[in-house]
């Protein structure tokens, strides 16, 4: 059974137990796929080899007779932002290259070998996370698998990580998700990702770029993916609460997340939306004015680039030529922002969320597009910094609403097959993750064409 035709862990495991492929088989798929030309950039050290003995020894289990966790033996890759033992963790960048390796595992990465999944290796990043285009001038820059011809961006900052799935090489791929890493991907190749409220999982053992906004989580092809992968790395698994579409409410926001949208975006939504309300989901247009306060919240740059810059400066100060120019800049923003202003901005980030929480408390879930364009060109973005700009501002524009308030949101793909990958959010407030969950699984055949 080819792992180019699996599209869930749910199918991988139902193939397995009708003995149509082992583990093993699969993984040296993913590994012949991870050496051919598409995947180049996509990974920045492989693991297929010690990934071999999880799958042997998960094969085995399993023709004893033994009860396995669905991620066992299953290909999964690693965003290079967190702690593997014995790695060195770059985050993707050059001036880690003489980092220590990290002692122990990051939480998350015990916890998924716990469950035995096999580690296939660390994958490519925006330096240090900061960007949602996804490109690296050190390690160079996957290239979207779905327009290879035209060279669009994966997107960031996760970028390696949803090549990964994209092609094959993985079934889940772990990231991050500080303003829409793991949404932007997903949303740009076609997959699922998960952005759960922040506390839920642990980011010891994670390199951080903001102690406010980071969250570790995943993307793979299905929400129930997602739901598995959670449970692992959360370690405290949500219960979706399900419903029928028809009792469900989602709430459109009037205001910004609605603008700009090219025209293959527009039409993904517009269909989303008819197929919803003929289904019996209740749809309302609703007011957010909050949303038009981010711009003033964050004109200094923001909690990213204050808590970037308190994370950098040191290293900054000793190293500038060795880190991405246009990282570097953002960081730098950080520079200008005084500890009353940094004060300012966290009580007034509690209050507007507060706001926000009681804005969506009435619906199951705000909708809209995850991002309101397609893949963009890469090339164009690598020579112009205005263009890199405005388009990286655009990318993570809705996304991060979501993180300002430290809310729960899922990308699901819901484009037509003869176009590029367009997804869908759905988010809401904090700790709402099992509401979020169990209407995105109720609504997903809807979504998705």
């Amino acid at each position: 059974m080819s792992a180019a035709m699996l599209h869930s862990i749910e199918d991988l495991n139902r193939a397995l137990r009708e003995t149509r492929c082992t583990r093993a088989a699969l993984l040296d798929e993913a590994a012949q796929r991870a050496a051919q030309p598409e995947a180049d950039a996509v990974f920045l050290q492989t693991s297929f080899d010690s990934a071999r003995a999880v799958c042997a020894a998960a094969d085995a289990a399993a023709l004893a007779g033994k009860t396995l966790h669905p991620l066992a033996g299953l290909p999964v890759s690693v965003k290079d932002l967190f702690d593997i033992a014995g790695d060195v963790t770059r985050a993707g960048a050059v001036v880690r290259d003489d980092a220590a390796p990290a002692s122990r595992d990051a939480p998350v990465i015990a916890r998924l070998r716990a469950v035995g999944a096999a580690l296939v290796g660390r994958t490519n990043m925006t330096e240090f996370a900061f960007s949602g285009v996804g490109i690296n001038p050190h390690f160079g820059t996957p290239v979207n698998p779905h327009d290879r011809a035209t060279a669009r961006i994966c997107g960031g900052s996760s970028s390696g990580a949803a090549a990964s799935v994209a092609l094959g090489t993985a079934v889940v791929a772990l990231g991050s998700d500080t303003g829409g890493s793991i949404r932007i991907p997903a949303a740009l190749c076609g997959l699922t990702g998960f952005k759960p409220t922040a506390r839920r999982v642990p980011l010891q053992g994670a390199f951080p770029l903001s102690y406010s906004l980071d969250t570790a989580c995943a993307m793979a092809r299905t929400v129930a993916d997602c739901v598995v992968v959670d449970g692992v790395i959360a370690d405290a698994p949500v219960l979706p609460e399900l419903r029928q579409p028809r009792a469900l409410r989602l709430a459109v926001p009037r205001q910004l997340m609605l603008d700009d949208m090219d025209d293959t975006v527009a039409a993904a939504f517009d269909r989303v939306m008819a197929r919803l309300q003929a289904a019996g989901v209740t749809v309302e247009s609703v007011d957010l004015p909050e949303l038009l306060e981010l711009s003033v919240l964050n004109a200094q740059g923001g909690l990213t680039a204050a808590e970037a810059y308190a994370i950098h400066r040191g290293t900054l100060s000793q190293r500038r030529a060795g880190y991405d120019p246009r990282v570097a800049a953002r960081i730098d923003r950080g520079a200008s922002i005084g500890a009353a202003d940094y004060v300012d901005l966290v009580r007034a980030r509690a209050d507007w969320g507060l706001r926000m929480q009681a804005r969506l408390a009435p619906y199951d879930a705000l909708i809209c597009p995850t991002v309101p364009v397609i893949a963009p060109e890469l090339a164009p973005l690598i020579e112009d910094d205005k263009l890199f700009a405005r388009t990286n501002a655009l990318l993570l524009r809705n996304p991060s609403v979501i993180n300002f308030f430290d809310g729960c949101s899922i990308s699901i793909p819901c484009h037509a097959p003869d176009t590029l990958p367009v997804g869908v959010m759905l988010s809401h407030g904090p700790m709402q993750d099992g509401r979020l969950l169990g209407t995105a699984l109720a609504l997903e055949s809807l979504i998705r064409h």
